[in-house]
């Protein structure tokens, strides 16, 4: 059990970052595309939209138990991190582009503008589940436990964006907030994915030093009979 601890506390990182980024980025929009029921709707459906499509990818990813998950994980977070600092400035430069269009066209801008990092979110789940199904052999308790601790950290980014982030560091402070979470997500898990490949870069080595080895006793062995063989002859020919 210590030994998911971690997982645990950085998929709790990984939901409140994930929300921190939803108010902010449902705030930038509506500032864009104004308030009124059909921009709501347009920016939910296309969060839970692509929220859903990524945990779809993430779980077709994450069926081969050969595939790296915890390092597709970390770079899962580290791009979501990476388009979060760059995305109020993206959202904007659209905006300026698409003001004055119908709502048909708008709610698709909106749709591939936030597809991308909530696909990346979505995914982030099966992925981690994989995981701990790999070690646990418990599919239940490791969906149970991971879907908790990220709805956990979701909600107190729900509150502390409301509360304290927004009011204190504002719309960009809370993205960078959100960006660094993610970035010393990803770090973790690579660090850990490191330390999980190790046992087996130790096998294979010890595995290629012994095949050497029988190698080189072999080629001993046969240049042992060959002499052997040689003696018999060169005393016949004196």
């Amino acid at each position: 059990m210590p030994g998911r601890l971690w997982i645990y506390a950085v998929f709790l990182l990984s939901g409140f970052a994930a929300l921190l980024y939803q108010v902010v980025w449902q705030r930038a929009l509506y500032t864009i595309y104004g308030i009124n029921i059909e921009s709501v709707t347009m920016v939910v459906t296309a969060f839970m939209l692509g929220l859903g499509v990524g945990s779809l990818a993430g779980g077709i990813v994450s069926k081969d138990a050969k595939r790296p998950v915890l390092l597709y994980f970390s770079l899962v977070e580290l791009g979501i991190g990476l388009f979060g600092l760059v995305s109020l400035s993206v959202f904007h430069a659209v905006g300026n582009v698409t003001l004055g269009m119908s709502a048909v066209p708008t709610f698709i801008v909106t749709f591939l503008l936030v597809l991308v990092p909530t696909m990346l979110m979505g995914s982030t789940l099966p992925l981690l589940v994989a995981h701990l199904v790999r070690e646990n052999k418990n599919v239940g308790k490791s969906v149970g436990t991971l879907y908790f601790v990220n709805t956990l950290g979701s909600a107190f980014a729900s509150a502390a964006s409301v509360l304290f982030i927004l009011g204190k560091a504002g719309q960009s402070g809370s993205i960078r907030i959100a960006a660094l979470l993610n970035i010393t997500v990803s770090l973790l898990a690579y660090v850990a994915h490191r330390r999980a490949m190790r046992p087996g870069e130790v096998a294979r080595t010890l595995a290629a030093a012994m095949t050497t080895d029988e190698n080189a006793g072999d080629g001993g062995a046969r240049d042992g009979t060959a002499a052997s063989a040689e003696q018999p002859k060169a005393m016949e020919s004196v």
